[in-house]
């Protein structure tokens, strides 16, 4: 039966929300604002026939934006600050380390002084270094404060996170700033006095997770997965109001084929991942981990045509994206490193098999992703229709009783770290779960 495709592709189930949640606004963890996104998602899973579609409530810390700035050479610099920066002002030399590799954090002298590193990596460099990996190695090195600075042009200062699972606040103050005021700063100032200030406010919040669910009663569970909140600067339509749209619009189909699922079928749109992926952790920690068959998680879909798929060195779970994507020709890439940064990895790291799906925009980086950029203009819905068909099938051949994939130890989660050479960063940053 092959209805359920041309219902799939001409749904509105999935793209009207993702349109309601970009009109929210601000979606930040904690806020009203993401409150009301979950509570759309919620609403919108049960009108598509999932049932017991319900919101869990947890607590967080807390960050609201303040008022920051940057002045260098008695001129003010356009600036934001990082979420759960710590509040504060700080005047000292300013030090260009480039691209922030540990090479360029060891070779500077940074004690007391005010760091900036951009947000790329050269090509000829072997692995993404996330941000949150720069900013503790200038942590580390004795930095008073950190500047981030986006190598995508436009005059896009960057947001993203700072802080740790066991300290969720930062150590030093941390600010974004654009590719041309970094290039600004690093030609005129560079060696220079600078003052650098943030304002927030820190406090207890709560977060929310959004669940429900289709087929039988079973023990075993796939969990199709997103997240809700997003950066306060932008409407977050690709990061990441376009996952959770597509996690809808796959309860959709499946509500069609309920009849085929072997398997509960499980769909959880998380909060609170742009700060540390808190509920999925809260989430991963409470459950069974053996009863979760495998996790299809959607964190940067829709953005472009073609999907990436990061199947976290589980080869049968490769094989079986690479078999549905040719069974309708959908271009789609396969992934062979670990992808720590999103919410199947606190499942991950206990050796649940998961994806992390996206899509293949041909930037480097985030693109327009945590930026005033990342606004519902850049996607398109064909991208969503036709990778909605691709990922309702895979979500219903994951449930199937004839498909397998075996857990796998966390010795051989953090030999694939290793191996990648992600553990060290993930070290820098708490987010190393292993001993050693």
């Amino acid at each position: 039966m092959t209805e359920w495709i041309a219902e799939t592709y001409t749904s509105d189930a999935g793209w009207s929300l993702l349109e309601d949640l970009v009109d929210v606004g601000d979606r930040m963890a904690g806020s009203e604002g993401e409150r009301e996104g979950a509570e759309l998602t919620r609403d919108a899973l049960e009108a598509v026939g999932a049932r017991n579609a319900r919101l869990e409530a947890f607590d967080i810390q807390g960050w609201t934006r303040g008022s920051s700035s940057i002045e260098a050479g008695g001129l003010e610099q356009d600036c934001i600050a990082l979420p759960r920066s710590p509040p504060g002002s700080v005047t000292a030399e300013l030090v260009d380390v480039g691209y922030g590799r540990p090479s360029d954090f060891a070779d500077a002298d940074l004690d007391g002084k005010v760091a900036m590193a951009r947000s790329d990596v050269p090509d000829s460099f072997d692995r993404y270094i996330h941000r949150r990996e720069k900013y503790y190695h200038a942590v580390e090195a004795g930095a008073a404060a950190f500047l981030y600075r986006n190598h995508v042009e436009g005059c896009l200062p960057p947001t993203g996170s700072v802080g740790t699972p066991e300290d969720p606040i930062g150590d030093i103050p941390a600010l974004g700033v654009s590719s041309e005021v970094g290039a600004r700063l690093a030609r005129r100032f560079d060696g220079t006095e600078v003052t650098v200030a943030v304002e927030a406010d820190v406090h207890d919040a709560t977060s929310r997770n959004v669940r429900a669910e289709l087929g039988p009663d079973t023990d075993e569970r796939v969990l199709v997965t997103s997240h809700v909140d997003a950066h306060d600067i932008a409407e977050g339509a690709g990061d990441n109001a376009a996952g959770t749209a597509m996690v809808v619009e796959i309860a959709d189909a499946l509500a069609t084929r309920e009849d085929e699922l072997d398997t509960r079928v499980e769909f959880v749109a998380f909060g609170a991942e742009e700060i540390g992926l808190v509920g999925s952790s809260v989430d991963a920690e409470r459950r069974d981990h053996e009863s979760v068959k495998a996790i299809l998680n959607n964190d940067g879909v829709t953005r472009g045509r073609d999907l990436v798929v990061y199947p976290n060195g589980f080869d049968e779970l490769a094989d079986l994206a690479e078999e549905v994507s040719d069974r309708f020709s959908h271009p789609a890439s396969i992934d062979p490193e670990p992808q720590p940064h999103s919410d199947h990895w606190p499942y991950v790291q206990r050796g649940v098999p998961g994806y992390m799906m996206m899509s293949e925009t041909g930037d480097s980086g985030r693109g327009w992703g945590h930026t005033f950029a990342d606004t519902f203009d850049k996607l398109d819905r064909r991208n969503h229709r036709e990778q909605a068909i691709v990922l309702a099938e895979l979500a219903v051949e994951l449930a199937d009783e004839g498909f397998s994939v075996a857990h796998r130890d966390s010795e051989a989660i953090a030999a694939d770290l290793e191996d990648a050479d992600l553990a060290e960063g993930m070290k820098i940053i708490g987010d190393w779960p292993y001993d050693g």
